[in-house]
């Protein structure tokens, strides 16, 4: 085996998880950073909706999670799982072939919990800058804050695995006319329940 190298993981989502894993069996020492208080990335539910429903302004305070409160995956659950670790039917739980968002939860969270990689996770950390740095740029600055403290800590590893997702920025499409529809609009990354719209023409 090669050496064992000091490893930053950012990101506790699937790829996190699953990259932190494969790391960890490789005899590397793994840290996980996750903005987050909880594992799960995209797959975290959040009642939270930012305040721009069209997620344009750049002031606003952004929220990480897409899912809405019904949403089910678009992969079948034989498709969801690793290759050594598939996701399987819970006992009287949900037979149905796609699962719901609080399934995938699960079972990530008991994927992490097996493999020994909730313990290696930093809960409320931001990563706000790495940089290459040491002799040979063979080391990388990582720079981390953590909510509710305004210091900026860094710490020096020797490999950076980013899993930050792509799905915390809406995109926005062109649409030509937009700017004559008066009525209320809302980017999907914003939609949680649809009792707000409950009774509304459009």
């Amino acid at each position: 085996m090669s050496r064992s190298l000091n490893v930053a993981v950012i990101g506790a989502g699937v790829a996190g998880l699953c990259a932190a894993r494969e790391l960890k069996t490789q005899g590397h020492r793994v840290t996980i950073f996750e903005k987050a208080n909880q594992i799960g990335g995209t797959w975290a539910y959040d009642t939270r909706v930012e305040s721009d429903p069209l997620s344009l302004d750049p002031t606003r305070e952004i929220v990480h999670g897409s899912l809405y409160r019904s949403l089910r995956t678009n992969l079948p659950r034989h498709l969801m799982g690793f290759l050594d670790y598939p996701f399987e039917k819970r006992p009287n739980g949900d037979s149905r072939t796609f699962p719901a968002h609080r399934e995938v939860l699960c079972f990530l969270t008991k994927f992490a919990n097996e493999f020994g990689l909730v313990e290696l996770v930093r809960f409320n950390s931001e990563i706000v800058r790495v940089e290459r740095v040491g002799e040979r740029n063979d080391e990388w600055l990582v720079e981390s804050i953590t909510r509710g403290c305004d210091s900026v800590s860094g710490e020096v590893f020797e490999a950076v695995v980013v899993c930050s997702g792509n799905f915390v920025e809406p995109q926005i499409p062109v649409l030509v006319g937009i700017e004559k529809w008066r009525r209320y609009q809302i980017h999907s990354h914003n939609y949680r329940v649809p009792e707000q719209f409950r009774g509304q023409c459009f």
